[in-house]
């Protein structure tokens, strides 16, 4: 791996329902009123009882304060630093390695709830980006039948503690073994206030000894809940022989998931002050970081890794062949897969699956479909656990035929995460009758589902453009409850913006993370960005190039590309754009320095259809 690096750097590439009876509109109002009331709604009555004004931000509004970076090896914001087209388009990719992104699509890397990174692993309920930090099951009493967690699942929001004390009070003792069982159930639903809720109640009774992975997991719910400035604050509250590696690494992890690189490099500083060895992990959570936001300075990561003798590991192969791969570089990514091999560690399915990804993305369709051949193996009855990548990329190459073999291995007696992978397949192919199938058998077979099954459909209706059957599928959701996290909210943007209602996609995305408290993607707003510029709407591209700002979405170059492709298509001069961009510290690549001279009214411009194309 060292010896690919110092050949050159590959990086540097070519160009709940209503909260309260007074509370905001339910979501049967926010869908069937059009987007001039809903808007009307959130300026005017909404301003006195709803949710979405309370007197304290949401946590993802909080700004924080930082010093200079003062690392030598160079982690410090540089001017240019994000200035691929590429960078932004496929943004959080890395969040989801069953699916390659769709070839040709804006945006089509999927996004971070969203670090849902299927490679991420709670240890004992601490965020780990890493694949191969496992859970300590030793620890985990899988207990049938869990009183303590069926009382806090049936426990209403914000009345855990009382549920608990009650379950307390009847006699029930706190085993360390179904307290960890519990809190990896709930963080699998994020249902992350309810798990904060029992480690504060466990921590305040003092019912446990603590450790520090106990100061841990508060400090990642706490993040989660509240956002990074109050996580920051529980820690100084840690007594100091618990203020270990692993509640700093746990904090790093939360900065990283929210994409903030000032603070993650601020929190891996201060690590490094402390005395703390540079580890694997905390590695491989800049890599994450800066494969996604800044790829220039990944070259920094792995000189430092390898200054510091820190061994890679699967993940670290994982982050470096996506990297590469989201470039084209499919000649470097193959030798890191070389590299990888040579150091002894073997591919398993899921990155076999990012190798795949990256060869259908790159339209290298031969060497995926071999791929896909050997993860099948001779006998994929007997090689079940490949089926549930399986059936996205095969509908990503058009192999109809491929995901109905394949589905019909899993179709008689189905996992759920198969079932997930199935709705998106025939979705992809277009084959929506059985998508739809797969959902309700679902219901059959498990009763209540989390939200994420609700969205793999509802992305279904958006990518078919079905408006009518994704507004009752959201309906649907809202009657049993399930949550409106970011995936959701990304779905219900897409499919709004799509079918020519703008306007109402913004208004929805505003009222339902107020009212759900979540934070809005990055993908979600620049959906919107997306389909303003293409209308020449500068007034409401502004307004919500504006809102990315604000919510901390900065440094990322495609903004200013879609912002300037509505001046372009309103005919209208960006005046001292270039300069606008100086000031926050962007530099304009080829395209963007095109679109700054075409929508200059003293430079000589192209014909539209030419700078378009």
């Amino acid at each position: 791996m060292w010896a690919l690096r110092r050949a050159g750097n590959p990086l540097r590439f070519h160009a709940q329902k209503v909260v309260s009876p007074r509370g905001c509109a339910s979501l049967e109002v926010l869908l069937t009123a059009d987007a001039k009331n809903v808007e009307e709604h959130h300026e005017a009555d909404c301003q006195k009882v709803c949710y979405c004004h309370k007197p304290k931000p949401p946590s993802f509004l909080l700004s924080f304060s930082s010093g200079q970076f003062a690392w030598s090896r160079g982690f410090s914001s540089q001017p240019g630093a994000n200035s691929s087209d590429k960078d932004d388009e496929l943004e959080d990719v890395f969040s989801d390695l069953n699916v390659p992104p769709e070839a040709g699509k804006k945006d089509a890397g999927l996004t971070s709830e969203d670090t849902s990174d299927e490679d991420a692993t709670d240890e004992i309920g601490l965020p780990s980006m890493d694949a191969d930090a496992k859970p300590e099951t030793e620890h985990i009493k899988r207990t049938f039948g869990s009183t303590l967690l069926k009382t806090v699942l049936e426990a209403p929001r914000h009345q855990v503690t009382s549920a608990l004390e009650k379950w307390a009070k009847d006699g029930n003792a706190l085993d360390r073994g179904e307290l960890y069982y519990v809190l990896l159930n709930l963080r699998k639903r994020k249902w992350y206030h309810k798990a904060l809720e029992l480690v504060e109640y466990v921590q305040n009774s003092q019912l446990l000894e603590l450790g520090e992975r106990d100061y841990a997991a508060r400090v990642d719910l706490t993040a989660k809940v509240y956002g990074l400035h109050k996580a920051e604050q529980y820690i100084e509250k840690i007594p100091a022989s618990h203020r270990s590696e692993v509640v700093y690494r746990t904090l790093l992890a939360n900065c990283v998931a929210e994409g903030n690189v000032k603070k993650s490099e601020q929190v891996f500083n201060r690590m490094k002050d402390l005395g703390f060895p540079v580890t694997t992990f905390s590695s491989n959570q800049l890599l994450l970081l800066y494969k996604r936001l800044d790829k220039k300075k990944i070259a920094d990561v792995l000189t430092m890794m390898e200054k510091e003798d820190v061994k890679p590991s699967i993940f670290t192969y994982k982050v470096l062949v996506d990297a590469k791969g989201m470039v084209g570089d499919v000649e470097a990514m193959e030798k890191v897969v070389e590299s990888m091999v040579k150091d002894g560690i073997e591919p398993d399915l899921t990155f076999n699956a990012t190798i795949a990804r990256q060869y259908i993305f790159n339209g290298q369709r031969d060497k995926a479909e071999t791929l896909l051949e050997s993860m099948e193996g001779d006998d994929i009855q007997k090689n079940r656990a490949a089926c549930k990548f399986l059936l996205p990329l095969y509908a990503f190459l058009g192999n109809g035929d491929a995901v109905e073999r394949i589905w019909k291995v899993c179709e008689d007696n189905t996992r759920i995460d198969e079932c997930l992978s199935a709705i998106d397949a025939f979705g992809k192919l277009g084959n929506v009758e059985k998508a739809e199938k797969v959902f309700e058998d679902m219901f059959v077979k498990w009763k209540n589902l989390s939200s994420k099954y609700y969205t793999a459909l509802l992305k279904v209706y958006a990518n078919q453009n079905l408006l009518d059957k994704g507004e009752e599928l959201a309906k649907r959701m809202d009657e049993e409850g399930a949550k409106f996290g970011t995936p959701t909210l990304n779905a219900l943007v897409k499919l709004y913006a799509d079918a020519g209602e703008v306007e109402k996609a913004e208004s929805l995305l505003h009222k339902l993370s107020l009212k759900n408290n979540v934070k809005p993607s990055y993908s979600s707003y620049m959906t919107l960005l997306d389909s303003y510029s293409k209308k020449g709407d500068v007034h409401n591209s502004e307004k919500v190039f504006n809102k990315l700002r604000q919510i901390g979405y900065t440094g990322r170059i495609r903004m200013y590309q879609f912002l300037l492709h509505s001046y372009l298509h309103a005919k209208a001069p960006a005046y001292g754009f270039k300069e606008r961009m100086k000031a926050d510290n962007i530099f304009p690549n080829s395209a963007v320095a095109t679109l700054i001279a075409a929508t200059d009214p003293f430079v000589k411009k192209k014909s539209v259809s030419d700078l378009l194309d």
